[in-house]
């Protein structure tokens, strides 16, 4: 296994790093708290993913109080990049316009979407002229 894939999220640990993008560095109680909003989850089963999560590289811990604190070392964007291009590769291919097309496909585009798309067209022409 690459390093590449031992650091990718798996989707529990993706839930948990998407509630720290949002709310930033936070207490295992209040994680396992939201994790709860959604479906049932123990509190042991939310401190031991952060725990692996650690070991990963994907959290820090701050140790320096009762109440052990962790924040996201991994970069959203990044970590949806990544995401991306695997899904991409192992999905379509490595073809990203086979993506568009399927997604375009699978249900009536907005007008303002099909106009952010075709900006994002044109902005990509200039690059590549």
């Amino acid at each position: 296994m690459s390093s590449r894939q031992k650091n990718m999220p798996t989707e529990s640990e993706l839930e948990i790093l998407q509630i720290l993008w949002q709310h930033g560095p936070s207490s295992v109680r209040f994680v396992n708290e939201l994790l709860n909003e959604k479906r049932e989850v123990g509190y042991t089963t939310t401190l031991k993913i952060m725990q692996i999560m650690t070991e990963k590289g994907l959290v820090s811990r701050d140790t320096s109080s009762r109440t052990h604190v962790y924040d996201s070392v991994a970069k959203e964007k990044d970590t949806q990049t990544s995401l991306l291009d695997t899904f991409i590769e192992k999905t379509y291919r490595g073809s990203a316009m086979k993506l568009v097309m399927q997604a375009l496909g699978q249900k009536k585009a907005s007008a303002d979407d099909l106009e952010k798309l075709k900006a994002i067209i044109d902005e990509i022409e200039k690059q590549n002229k």
